[in-house]
């Protein structure tokens, strides 16, 4: 199922949704254009080795670790891995921000990002196979499961317009957004602990990030009634 967009106006003008999307698409441009995914993701993705003893694999690296907990969130394995992501970040994170206000948003979406790559690094380092630890892992899908979470609690009963491949049909119809999200999550917590190895995908991350989002939405709650930020 693929969302194309909700009913839920908004009030204020996305700016900081608009703004990780861009540095997001600037990130990629950057990996594409300048370094190659490979090398991109190797000096900026988040490698549970590196996080664990806070040491580099490679000499010299630009990224030291942790930091890279934070560059991964913006980088990218290829054009279908962040065209995905930045569709879900568009439909749902605009409301979120709307509710949180964007300095609140901003911070929201950074804590859910860490978390998810936090718990793929905790799995990699009790996992029987050591050489998940020299995995790289990069792309927004931590941070922006943490915004699906928020949308959930915030606008359950909104209606997401969703294109559904049916064999050789397709149908576009509409999806109350807790059911959308809520079957989304089981399937990353299915696919996360039940023989997801070799899949390419950190589903662990996703389940670590709509945790946070969820919690951390129960933390911060609206903002106050005011413009700006």
């Amino acid at each position: 199922m693929i969302p194309l967009k909700d009913d839920i106006p908004v009030s204020h003008t996305p700016i900081a949704t608009v703004a990780l999307i861009s540095a997001n698409v600037v990130a990629f441009l950057w990996q594409v254009l300048v370094v190659g995914l490979p090398l991109s993701v190797e000096v900026g993705g988040v490698i549970p080795y590196e996080i664990l003893t806070l040491r580099d694999i490679r000499p010299f690296d630009l990224v030291p670790p942790p930091i890279t907990v934070f560059t991964s969130m913006f980088l990218h394995g290829g054009f279908a891995h962040i065209a995905g992501n930045m569709l879900f970040l568009w439909i749902f994170g605009n409301n979120v921000e709307d509710v949180l206000g964007r300095a609140r948003y901003l911070f929201f979406y950074l804590a859910c990002g860490t978390v998810a790559a936090l718990a793929q690094v905790a799995v990699a380092a009790v996992g029987a196979d050591q050489a998940s630890l020299l995995i790289p892992m990069v792309g927004a899908s931590g941070a922006i499961a943490g915004v699906l979470a928020a949308y959930m609690v915030l606008f359950p009963r909104a209606r997401v317009l969703t294109l559904v491949p049916i064999f050789f049909f397709i149908r576009l119809i509409y999806v109350p957004a807790g059911f959308f999200i809520g079957l989304w999550f089981v399937i990353q917590l299915l696919s996360a602990f039940v023989g997801s190895q070799g899949s390419g995908v950190a589903f662990v991350a996703h389940v670590g990030g709509f945790v946070a989002g969820w919690v951390l939405l129960k933390v911060l709650g609206p903002r106050p009634r005011r413009a700006g930020w």
